[in-house]
């Protein structure tokens, strides 16, 4: 058997959807809008003021994956990144053309740069270079959270919360 090691989670960066403050951040929640287990894990998260996300959005596990990421990035040119992202997580079942339309409606943003964004190869580009990060540090599905170095695969439990808010 070789020794694989993994290289470590690029730092956050201005490019980053950083939730608190960028400084204290030291999880980074690798995550994909189609998994039901980052669903769980987003909900698990609710009490963690201070993180990062970034997509690991695979399209060979699930066709919708970058569609839905790009839809986000879109969100997020426009100041509404993590009302989206809490939407999409919090309501997975309804991740369709028309329900991201509602989604961006209700949000108030403007549909026709939202539509325009995120089809642009610019949003597809982001994703697919937060998912090729997580590649070269080691993840291998979703959801990972990376907490001060540590790669931590799967859905957090009790006493990772514990210590992530303690």
């Amino acid at each position: 058997m070789s020794d694989l090691r993994s290289a470590p989670a690029p730092a956050p960066t201005e490019h980053d959807h950083v939730r608190g403050e960028p400084k204290a951040s030291s999880l980074i929640f690798y995550g994909d809008y189609t998994c039901p287990r980052c669903a769980l894990a987003h909900e698990r998260l609710n009490g963690v003021s201070d993180y990062v996300f970034r997509h690991f959005a695979i399209a060979a596990k699930h066709p919708r994956a970058i569609p839905l990421a790009a839809a986000a990035e879109a969100a997020g040119l426009q100041g509404r990144f993590w009302e989206f992202h809490d939407s999409l997580l919090e309501d997975s079942g309804h991740t369709d053309d028309p329900h991201l339309w509602d989604r961006a409606g209700a949000l108030r943003l403007d549909l026709e740069r939202f539509e325009r964004d995120r089809r642009s190869a610019e949003a597809i580009a982001a994703v697919r270079e937060q998912t090729r990060g997580g590649m070269r540090a080691g993840v291998a599905l979703t959801p990972t959270l990376i907490v001060a170095g540590t790669i931590c695969p799967g859905v957090p439990d009790a006493a990772m919360i514990a210590r992530l808010t303690g």
